[in-house]
Parts: C-alpha cells; sequence; structure tokens
C-alpha cells in the first residue's frame, strides 16, 4: 500500500516538473522574441515618419502577426500610459511635473511590457509624472495599522 502511494506521489511531482519546464520553456521563447517585437515597432515608426507606405504596410502585418501570435500564446502586453504607476509592471526612468494629473501617473510609455500569466517577462519603461493632486487610496492598498508596543 505504501509503495503504491509513494509511487503515485512519484508520478504527480513528475507531471507538476514536466509542466514546469513547458512553462519555462515558453517564457524564454518569448523574452527572446521580445527585441524582435521592439526592431519591428522602431521601423514602423522609422517608415511612417519618413513616407516609406509600402514598407509600413509590410513591416506593420508581419509586426500584427508575431503579437498575435504571442497573444494566443498567453503573452499580455502591458502599456501603462495614463494610469498610475505600478512598480510590479513598469520601470520609471524619468519623470516629468504635470500638476494637471494625480501625482505617480505614466505619463509616456519608451518600451513597452509584457507578461505571461502573474509573471512580468518585462517591465514597461515609463515616465513618470511628479507635481499633481496626490492620488487617493484604494482600501486594499492602505497599509495596515500596527498597534505599537
Amino acid at each position: 500500500m505504501r509503495l503504491h502511494a509513494e509511487w503515485d506521489t512519484y508520478r504527480r511531482r513528475t507531471a507538476e516538473q514536466r509542466e514546469a519546464e513547458k512553462a519555462r520553456a515558453a517564457e524564454k521563447l518569448v523574452t527572446n522574441l521580445l527585441p524582435v517585437i521592439d526592431d519591428f515597432e522602431r521601423t514602423i515608426d522609422y517608415a511612417a515618419n519618413n513616407g516609406e507606405a509600402g514598407l509600413l504596410d509590410g513591416v506593420k502585418a508581419v509586426h500584427s502577426k508575431l503579437v498575435n501570435t504571442l497573444t494566443s500564446g498567453g503573452v499580455e502586453v502591458i502599456d501603462p500610459k495614463g494610469d498610475a504607476f505600478d512598480a510590479l509592471e513598469a520601470q520609471a526612468v524619468a519623470t516629468v511635473d504635470d500638476a494637471s494629473v494625480p501625482d505617480e501617473t505614466v505619463a509616456e510609455v519608451y518600451q513597452k511590457g509584457y507578461k505571461m500569466g502573474a509573471k512580468v517577462l518585462r517591465p514597461a519603461m515609463v515616465t513618470v509624472t511628479t507635481g499633481g493632486p496626490k492620488r487617493e487610496k484604494k482600501p486594499d492598498q492602505e497599509q495596515e495599522q500596527v498597534p505599537s508596543v
């Protein structure tokens, strides 16, 4: 009886390890493809600014296919422009004074971020506003009150 239970535990553990390895392999592949997507986006910007309509159409089509393939595989784009800054999904590379929007609002995204499931593969690189009104904290964001001893 004990041997049977140990065998079941072994089978379950090896199945979990195989699934975890598949997830790591997929994450590595996606991480390696992110610079290619960045290059496509820079090429699209260049072609749009320099009147290269034919090139622009072709590159946009390939870029769209690649992004759709990654999205169907569970990859999500992190593009937080206009949202509250979230240090878990974005990296602030600069700040800009703007009193018209709440403090710590993402003003510009220099490089999109990507995540797969709950794991952030690459945080977005952003500019964050300062000098505006303080952002109201949501109830789940408020720090717990620690009783004094």
